[in-house]
């Protein structure tokens, strides 16, 4: 089952899947896919990002931006792939279940 930390990983990590990116980039991605409803601070955001690369599921490398600041940049791993696809599935059963119980409570 994916708890609502695990909610914030897989937002990153779907955000990943779509190519390397960096931390304001992936805030940037979220917050606008979910057309605003969703934002994540950096307090949040940092602290899960270094967890996700000491698990492996996210490799980071520093790289120069188009606007000439060095960032790190984060793409997903084999491992991070393989946990997104779960997490997913996982994601899909609890929305299903949520819309269940809000249609017959």
């Amino acid at each position: 089952m994916v708890e609502l930390q695990g909610t914030l990983v897989l937002l990153i990590l779907k955000t990943l899947a779509r190519g390397p990116n960096h931390g304001f980039g992936i805030a940037l991605h979220i917050q606008g896919a979910s057309d605003g409803l969703l934002r994540v601070e950096e307090g949040s955001l940092y602290p899960a990002l270094h967890r996700l690369e000491r698990d492996k599921l996210v490799s980071a490398e520093w790289k120069v931006t188009g606007n000439k600041r060095r960032a790190r940049y984060y793409k997903l791993t084999p491992a991070g792939r393989k946990w997104l696809a779960k997490a997913e599935d996982s994601w899909d059963a609890m929305s299903k279940g949520v819309g269940r119980v809000m249609r017959f409570a």
